[in-house]
């Protein structure tokens, strides 16, 4: 019996470990037992007394009650860390798994863990091979933001540069470009030239008008239906609404088809399908895709009216961050550039290209919008005006290429303001004519 106030000698700690380990290391220790058992004992002649014990082959241990509860910790933190994997003791009945008895008394669980939650599911896991897999496919889970309607060929062209993305409809194009700098979007797909059509400049302002990069491009065969209502026919028709390139597109063949019918202009091929579907007219016909058809509702009453089967648009990635430039591959970069020193300066800037070998693509100019008309000289009267132009370049080389860093160094000479729009992979898809889009 030893008093919580009497004196003590302090064991040696070490020896009191190699003995806890020896009477231990045969037991298994598992997430739904205890950790560590002790028998304990109160003695009624002496209220302020307990008696402590513990069983490790060299006797009791007595001691007051902070010295045993700190003991306690620290062997319980020893048998944490012994190996899961033991063999189970032999004999003494039970399952290995626990110690019957200290000292000849019940054992008393110190640290109940299966009161507790269990530590696996409070820590962060551990990453293990099945959490290395590989990353998505190439635009899954990205929300891609294009101008138009479900139906519209944007729309294809989102599917086609980022398979499995989720399609976010915008009713303009200013609207994309802010849908992706909002996050709202992780990507937007506008078009920027036909080859038919030609150029879309109002996308060429906005590249200039916002700070979007171009990450890459994806060129989309148009496959041009003229669509209608179910049970109308040619005959019925006395007007036909669409894009107004797509009504261009189709001149030819509309007239050939014999349609005295009056064309008119509308935002999108698939709003015009949409349209006619929403508010159920008969004597109306929409040129879109194959798509809206199935979307909307509608008949295709001909298929492939475009008047040139090699109609392709062309369409630019834009994302908030630019891609890294590589040489693995075929790159394009765009930029675009101002001079306040007439045409001479035009042709120093495409001769630093012509000089190096690098091909240009495009080439478009457009007025200054901050600028767009000044005097040619103050002295004049003023008849004598002209447009102050922003020129756009598409050139066939990665910024990876020291010819392509060289070429830009030296148009930046000449030039007084220059920004590249983006350096990106090209669209090696080999052409097809125009099929339905779907």
């Amino acid at each position: 019996m030893v008093s919580l106030n009497s004196p003590c000698t302090r064991p040696d700690l070490n020896s009191l470990f190699r003995t806890a380990d020896t009477g231990l290391n045969h037991h298994r220790v598992g997430w739904d037992r205890s950790v560590i058992q002790c028998g304990s004992r109160f003695d009624s002649s002496n209220p302020n007394s307990i008696y402590t014990g513990f069983s490790f082959g060299a006797g009791s241990v007595g001691r007051s009650r902070f010295e045993w509860q700190s003991y306690c910790a620290i062997i319980a933190s020893k048998v944490m860390s012994l190996e899961q994997d033991t063999e189970k003791t032999s004999g003494g009945g039970g399952d290995g798994n626990s110690i019957a008895a200290v000292n000849g008394h019940p054992t008393l669980d110190l640290v109940p863990i299966k009161n507790q939650p269990a530590p696996p599911a409070l820590l962060p896991r551990p990453l293990s091979i099945a959490d290395l897999s590989p990353a998505p496919m190439h635009g899954s889970e990205l929300r891609v933001a294009y101008q138009g309607v479900p139906g519209a060929y944007s729309e294809a062209a989102a599917g086609k540069a980022y398979p499995n993305c989720e399609a976010i409809p915008c009713d303009q194009f200013e609207v994309a470009f802010q849908a992706v700098e909002l996050w709202i979007a992780d990507r937007a797909v506008l078009p920027v030239e036909n080859s038919l059509g030609g150029s879309i400049h109002r996308n060429y302002d906005l590249l200039l008008r916002h700070r979007l990069h171009i990450v890459g491009e994806v060129q989309l065969p148009v496959h041009h239906c003229l669509l209608a209502l179910p049970g109308v026919c040619q005959e019925y028709l006395t007007r036909v609404i669409s894009h107004p390139q797509a009504l261009s597109q189709c001149e030819l063949t509309l007239t050939k088809l014999g349609l005295n019918v009056v064309r008119e202009a509308v935002d999108d091929t698939a709003g015009a399908a949409e349209y006619i579907a929403a508010n159920n007219l008969r004597n109306t016909a929409a040129i879109a895709s194959a798509r809206a058809a199935e979307l909307y509702g509608l008949n295709i009453l001909a298929n492939g009216i475009q008047d040139d089967s090699g109609n392709v648009t062309r369409f630019v990635m834009l994302a908030r961050e630019p891609i890294i430039p590589r040489t693995d591959r075929p790159f394009k970069t765009s930029i675009v550039f101002a001079h306040e020193k007439g045409t001479s300066v035009l042709f120093k800037v495409l001769s630093a290209f012509a000089f190096r070998n690098i091909n240009l693509t495009k080439i478009e100019s457009r007025p200054h919008r901050n600028r767009p008309i000044r005097l040619v000289d103050d002295a004049d009267t003023g008849t004598a005006k002209h447009f102050e132009y922003m020129f756009y370049i598409d050139f066939e080389a990665s910024l990876a290429e020291i010819r392509a860093q060289n070429a830009l160094a030296e148009v930046q000479e000449y030039t007084s303001f220059l920004r590249v729009l983006g350096s990106y992979p090209m669209d090696m898809t080999p052409w097809a004519p125009s099929s339905p889009q779907h």
